[in-house]
């Protein structure tokens, strides 16, 4: 019985390590030997910086699209140009957008003027303006493109089989027979064990900071990476607060501390 505990343990161990080193080797023929410069500046973005990151290039480097566009929500609802009910609706108040992204945003809401924030989550996904900042942030360099993504979940994977060998092995050691030897039973578990946590760490001095959307490059042009290159004092600042803005460009909803909005993007599975 316990032989087929085992092979649970091992197939698990190398399929979800194969996994992980297909998407290691996309995300290095993705980023290149060497880094490639920056992206041009969109006159069109949300704060109209000269230099540096736009917020919707920060928001996409950090955590996609969808990030994206609960920036631009939430940048039109400080603006009070949009109302986001802490039920998951938004209403449109100005229906004039700054930049394609806003205009797509409108145009995703529709001439209704009010919708759900998962359906327009959804479909600025879809849009050619969000589309059109992660394909500049990819010619750059900054971004990885669609086929070496999944790192993330590939490196999941690999934690959920170490797991599972561990409760293999509790398992076989619960079931053995009362003649055999326990003790070397264990043993042979260490095998799929010495696999994924191996590979783990390989990947974890490899790979970490592991993210589905930013290159080893745009990691550094995020805030608090070494080559983080600040906003132009010269440019125009938004009219929300650009420090509340970056915090959500950065690390999501969860980091608001307006709790409306928090309760607005998390209540519509954000």
């Amino acid at each position: 019985m316990w032989l087929l505990f085992l092979l649970v343990a091992c197939v698990a161990a190398a399929l979800s390590c194969a996994q992980l080193c297909r998407a290691a080797v996309a995300v290095a023929r993705a980023t290149g030997p060497a880094p490639r410069p920056a992206p041009a500046p969109d006159p069109d973005s949300a704060d109209g910086s000269a230099a540096g990151l736009t917020l919707y290039e920060m928001a996409y480097l950090s955590g996609g699209p969808h990030r994206l566009a609960d920036v631009v929500l939430v940048l039109m609802a400080q603006q009070r140009r949009l109302l986001l009910a802490h039920t998951g609706w938004a209403t449109v108040v100005d229906p004039v957008g700054l930049d394609p992204v806003e205009r797509a945003t409108l145009s995703a809401i529709g001439p209704d003027g009010q919708r759900r924030i998962p359906a327009i989550r959804e479909a600025l996904v879809a849009d050619e303006a969000v589309r059109a900042v992660g394909d500049r942030l990819v010619a750059a360099g900054l971004a990885l493109p669609a086929a070496a993504r999944g790192l993330r979940n590939a490196v999941r994977q690999v934690q959920g089989a170490t797991v599972l060998a561990l409760l293999c092995a509790a398992a076989a050691y619960a079931t053995a027979p009362a003649g055999e030897d326990r003790g070397q039973l264990l043993i042979w578990f260490t095998l799929p064990l010495i696999l994924t946590l191996g590979t783990l760490a390989v990947a974890r001095f490899e790979l970490h900071p592991y993210s589905d959307w930013a290159t080893g490059a745009g990691e550094e042009r995020l805030p608090g990476r070494p080559g983080f290159t600040a906003f132009s004092p010269s440019s125009p600042a938004p009219v929300a607060p650009l420090a509340s803005l970056m915090t959500l460009a950065l690390h999501g909803p969860r980091a608001l501390t307006d709790p409306t909005l928090r309760a607005a993007l998390h209540s519509s599975g954000a």
